[in-house]
């Protein structure tokens, strides 16, 4: 039996091609995948490692947060500390480190670093390990400042330039003292590192003579363990903590896997989408292998095989091809994990240097999944075969399914999609973060419902084609009545495409919903011509709002000024606002109450008052950053949105408690609105700041519509993987299809119907199964997008549906194109047939 299966293999080598192909997909992306990541996780824990190589221990301020204490400030870290970390017996030297935002302009005056990654920080000295200096000397003064050479190798800077840079408002303009080299991870990912001397840093920093890390190195013979011993006695308790250079690389290490973790679950989730539709073009492709051989398997038994060893074979036959499949799949996968890394290498973004990365994870996951999906998809119709008496297959009674078989195939079907339908309604009734799990879940049994019931809806269907194809004359007839021939083929054919169109068409729809409410959103709630703020949302300066409050043009402004707090027990974040002008800015739905936040009055989101049960009147205790308590009065309800939400009072209320007054954004309005030459004029009153960012509503919107294409775009090119394995399945189900129908096709062709008739036939059979395959997959897309919006309705209030019928009708023209392209060669093949040699096949 062995040796029978693999003749068999060897004897169908082209009909097993597009399933060797369909699985070599699949898993071609899932170890791609892996080694895509693996190496990329690989690369950022080493180059994270060696920016530990120069420090044994790290002392650092007691984090409140950590503990649920985020009210108040951290302790900070003195110049005393540090003389007494520098000062223990195991300490051969410290450092005391400082860091914080710092935006470098390029040459053009535009952002280096992409906002998030803009880190400054301070150079201890020209002994500093940290950072050897590659050319020039370490800054000193204000004047003066070191780039890292990746930063001023992009921007064309060199030893004497001037650079203008900015820290948290203020545009400076110090010259290059020194360009030097740095492991720093921030770097590595394309950002930028400015450093400054430590007087400079602790100014710019807001750290009058406070550190915010003290680096100390261990004497020959002191091990990390028994430094942080010593220091954790030296240094006050309460203030200070200690951590080995080792936990710290471990800890680094953990945080990088995790944020790969998420990466590479979302490229694994489209993998096992492309191996689930191909899972389809597999059992479609056994099912009628073993169905031309069903003599031959009869045969077989006759001679003494049993139901069993009939079975093995064919499960033999789908391990060869497996294993195959699973082996091109890998080399493949290799090479998808190196050019992805060298495409976002060519998109500008700098990653470490390192090698290549194939885990036996990697291989054995590779194999795992390309052995056992096909087995699995191969292992019902080879069962099927082996029930099939030996008398019957011989005289060919088996072909056609029963009636029974498929009253209980659409009972099960049905049964899945009302539960998932259900199930999916149920979710949409719930909050946006419980019914994700149910919706979830219901999705999966709908489309499992609707996979299982396909063959009963090609029927209708297809048959509404029919007006269409009376056009095409007998090659149209033939081909509708051949695409409701095997009612189970065409559903496994059709399938691969609904599945790929039903996520693309979700996600388009919930997409654009989300979009056109979150512009609805901006447009009801602001009523401000621009709002101000740091591009990588880092707290501005106070300065800001007073510059542009002098500006000409300038009508009003208000600061949104955010401060942690405690009230009954809860932190509760409270922004400070300009009483006089907020109501100029926004237009927020009153409920209860009235918008007034002078004095002691607030106001609160409806959300926070159900909370805690405040109404319009109540009274409540705020415990501030700085200790006090005051007693303050709920004036107004309003509606809360994501622009707009929590506890709004009157900045000079709020800042006498902040020790550190800074603005999280500055709205303001203009005479004559939102125009280029107003934003200009704001744009050179705050010096041409590479680190400030002015946006009007329209920004806004740009930006967030520019994330979300951003997005799609990426999902649209993964799902693509699921839509060429949906397009070998077309083409693996017509050329098999052509195979089964050999005699058929001679007798049309000796009764007249010529080449190009017997084309038409196909490339329409196969136009008709795919755009059966998009119409199912856009119903469903629209059904699953419209859940989700119902789900994101409840988080918030203005979102609407929207329907992209343009987006849609593309989506159809391109499964209808899919059917072209697939019957090419199916077509070709069927016309080339001789018309004799195929009336006498078997």
């Amino acid at each position: 039996m062995f040796r029978t299966a693999l003749r068999n293999v060897l004897a169908h080598k082209a009909r097993l091609l597009m399933t060797v192909l369909a699985v070599m997909l699949g898993v071609a992306f899932v170890s791609g995948t892996l080694v895509f990541t693996n190496t990329l996780s690989n690369a950022f824990q080493n180059s994270s490692a060696k920016g530990f190589d120069h420090v044994d221990v790290a002392v650092q301020p007691v984090d409140r947060k950590a503990s649920g204490d985020d009210v108040g400030k951290d302790p900070e870290l003195t110049q005393a500390d540090y003389d007494k970390a520098a000062a223990v017996p195991g300490a051969a030297s410290a450092i005391g480190v400082l860091n914080g935002f710092t935006a470098v302009a390029d040459k053009d005056g535009k952002l280096i670093g992409g906002g998030f990654q803009s880190q400054g920080g301070n150079y201890w000295g020209t002994k500093d390990a940290r950072y050897p200096l590659a050319s020039g000397s370490a800054p000193h003064g204000t004047g003066e400042v070191a780039l890292d050479s990746e930063t001023a190798k992009k921007a064309g800077y060199k030893v004497g330039d001037t650079v203008r840079l900015s820290v948290d408002g203020p545009v400076l303009t110090p010259r290059i003292s020194g360009i030097f080299t740095t492991d720093d991870g921030n770097v590595s990912a394309g950002g930028s590192l400015a450093l400054f001397d430590t007087a400079t840093a602790q100014q710019l920093f807001d750290h009058k003579g406070t550190y915010d890390e003290i680096d100390v190195t261990a004497k020959a013979g002191t091990s990390q363990g028994a430094l942080k011993t010593q220091l954790d006695k030296a240094l006050p308790a309460g203030v200070a903590k200690t951590t080995t250079a080792r936990k710290l690389a471990d800890d680094q290490a953990d945080r990088i896997a995790s944020s790969m973790s998420g990466l590479k679950s979302g490229l694994l989730v489209f993998a096992g989408i492309a191996l689930f539709v191909g899972t389809f073009i597999i059992a479609n492709t056994f099912t009628m292998l073993v169905a031309q051989r069903t003599r031959e398997l009869a045969l077989l038994r006759a001679v003494g095989a049993s139901r069993r060893q009939v079975t093995r074979s064919v499960l033999i036959e789908a391990f060869v091809v497996g294993t195959i499949a699973a082996v091109v799949g890998l080399v493949v996968g290799i090479g998808i994990g190196a050019g992805l890394r060298a495409v976002i290498g060519s998109l500008g973004a700098t990653l470490p240097d390192g090698p290549l990365v194939v885990s036996p994870g990697t291989v054995l996951a590779a194999l795992g999944v390309g052995i056992v999906i096909t087995m699995l998809a191969a292992w019902l119709p080879g069962r099927r075969a082996a029930k099939i008496p030996p008398v019957a297959a011989m005289s060919s009674i088996h072909a056609q399914a029963t009636g029974r078989s498929l009253v209980v195939r659409n009972t099960i079907g049905a049964l899945f999609s009302a539960a998932g339908v259900a199930v999916v309604l149920g979710a949409t009734t719930m909050s946006g973060t419980s019914g994700k799990g149910p919706m979830g879940l219901g999705a999966v049994l709908l489309v499992i419902g609707v996979f299982v019931l396909t063959p009963l809806l090609s029927r209708p269907l297809i048959a509404a084609t029919a007006p269409l194809l009376r056009g095409f004359g007998v090659a149209g007839k033939l081909a509708r009545q051949n695409s409701v021939r095997n009612p189970r083929r065409t559903a496994a054919t059709a399938s691969a495409l609904m599945i790929g169109l039903t996520l693309i068409t979700g996600m388009t729809v919930a997409a654009g919903s989300l979009q056109h409410s979150i512009d609805k959103m901006a447009a009801d709630a602001i009523s401000a011509d621009y709002i101000v703020s740091l591009a990588n949302g880092n707290p501005l300066s106070t300065d800001v709002d007073k510059k542009l409050k002098g500006t000409e043009g300038v009508t009003a402004t208000t600061p949104l000024r955010n401060a942690p707090s405690r009230i009954d027990g809860d932190t509760e974040y409270l922004t400070g606002v300009d009483a006089a002008t907020i109501g100029k800015l926004t237009h927020l739905t009153v409920q209860d109450g009235g918008f007034d936040v002078g004095g002691t009055n607030i106001v609160v989101d409806d959300d926070l008052a159900k909370l805690h049960h405040w109404t319009a009147g109540s009274t409540l205790t705020v415990h501030y950053e700085d200790g006090k308590a005051q007693r303050l009065t709920v004036a107004g309800v309003y509606e809360g949105d994501a622009l707009m939400r929590g506890i709004i009072m009157d900045v000079t209320t709020l800042s006498p408690h902040q020790a550190h007054p800074a603005d999280g954004q500055v709205m303001l309005t203009m005479s004559g609105g939102a125009s280029e030459a107003n934003k200009d004029r704001l744009v050179a009153a705050l010096g041409d700041n590479p680190a400030i960012q002015i946006q009007d509503k329209q920004d806004i919107s740009n930006g967030i519509a520019q994330v979300f294409t951003l997005l799609l775009n990426m999902l649209y090119g993964l799902l693509a993987m699921a839509v060429i394995v949906a397009v070998l399945g077309v083409v693996n189900t017509l050329a098999m299809s052509v195979f089964e129908r050999q005699q058929e096709i001679g007798m049309l062709r000796a009764i007249g119907l010529d080449r190009t008739g017997i084309k038409r036939m196909v490339r329409l059979e196969s136009l008709v199964i795919s755009l059966f395959g998009g119409v199912l997959g856009i119903g469903l897309g629209i059904f699953f997008g419209w859940a989700a919006g119902q789900l994101l309705g409840t988080a918030m209030p203005t979102y609407e549906m929207v329907l992209p019928w343009g987006r849609m009708v593309v989506f159809l023209v391109l499964a209808g194109v899919v059917g072209v392209v697939a019957a090419l060669w199916p077509a070709r093949r069927a016309a080339r047939l001789n018309m004799l040699a195929a009336i006498k096949s078997e």
